[in-house]
């Protein structure tokens, strides 16, 4: 885009011009000049920025999507952000992350070739304390993963993995699948040194403890989808109309999700003294009456009203009112 001139600028141009302090000519020369700009062959561009902008997309949903599955697991509030989606060579890559760390090699089927996903040791044993029962603390020293450590990381590493189905299935239906693990990057070769890669880096935040992890993918993985690393076709493709399987499936999976659902008799409060000496005939008041309907509760939102009773031999209910439903914050 060309710059647009104020008046007082153009005024001045047109006054040089007349008094012979620019020359018109070489302003045309100047303009048709061929613009040199500087190129790195040892690192060529790739990825262009429409494509680096796709990418940014695509991994600020699956931040969101992974933010809410490691929150869940662990059990605390777990934030995770894009903080740079870059492209640089392999060896500039493993030269920038510590060791030991967690390095996880994975394959993206029907994609050839492996990528990485690189958690930073601080964040890595952090989410290991809290998957076992601490309150989520790193260590003082940092150190290599033992066997039973490994083998717990791999399984959260692969539920990580499993959340690129959702954002890249704009693009292509991957199949994301841990190989191995590794903590030297040293013995991790998985393309050569002047390889270029797209390089996504998260920030993940859990209470006081602050970690990286990056996603490392080769060109040569991405190359057969570059024509399609377009925000144009990401959108395009993601806005269709789900396909009649899809709902099908979803709806299943809702019908068959399973729902605590519990009757409430009556209630009271008493002593812990009288508690203690509660014996066999005893009977406790409650705050019900014997002709009033019982609470249904569904999870713990009381959802209809309804009687006592007998069916097949078996203690019942049968639901005489449903309960005004509330707005969708509650």
């Amino acid at each position: 885009m060309s710059e647009v001139l104020s008046q007082n600028e153009i005024d001045a141009l047109l006054s040089a011009l007349s008094n012979g302090a620019v020359n018109a000519e070489e302003l045309k020369e100047e303009q048709n000049r061929k613009r040199i700009r500087v190129y790195d062959f040892r690192r060529p561009s790739k990825f262009s920025k429409d494509q680096i902008h796709t990418l940014q997309v695509i991994y600020d949903n699956y931040a969101r999507s992974l933010g809410t599955y490691l929150s869940a697991q662990l059990r605390t509030p777990v934030q995770l952000e894009v903080l740079s989606v870059e492209q640089l060579s392999y060896e500039e890559f493993i030269r920038s992350i510590p060791n030991p760390t967690i390095l996880n090699i994975f394959s993206l089927y029907p994609l050839e070739g492996n990528a990485i996903m690189e958690i930073n040791p601080n964040l890595g044993f952090a989410f290991l304390d809290r998957l076992l029962g601490g309150p989520g603390s790193t260590l003082p020293k940092v150190r290599g993963l033992t066997e039973i450590e490994q083998s717990v990381i791999e399984r959260i590493v692969q539920r990580m993995l499993d959340y690129f189905e959702e954002p890249w299935g704009g693009i292509i239906e991957l199949r994301p699948s841990l190989e191995r693990m590794e903590t030297n990057p040293q013995f991790t070769q998985l393309v050569s040194p002047a390889e270029i890669m797209m390089m996504v880096s998260l920030e993940a935040r859990m209470g006081n403890v602050m970690g990286m992890i990056n996603i490392c993918i080769p060109f040569l993985v991405l190359e057969p989808i570059m024509d399609r690393l377009s925000v144009h076709y990401y959108y395009s493709t993601s806005t269709k109309s789900r396909s009649p399987e899809n709902v099908a499936a979803i709806q299943q999976k809702l019908e068959n999700t399973f729902i605590p659902v519990k009757v409430v008799l009556g209630r009271t409060t008493i002593t812990v003294g009288d508690l203690l000496e509660l014996g066999i005939g005893d009977v406790i008041s409650l705050e019900r009456n014997i002709k009033e309907p019982l609470e249904v509760a569904i999870g713990q939102k009381t959802k209809f009203l309804a009687k006592p009773g007998i069916y097949e031999s078996r203690n019942a209910v049968q639901v005489s009112q449903v309960m005004k439903e509330g707005n969708d914050d509650e």
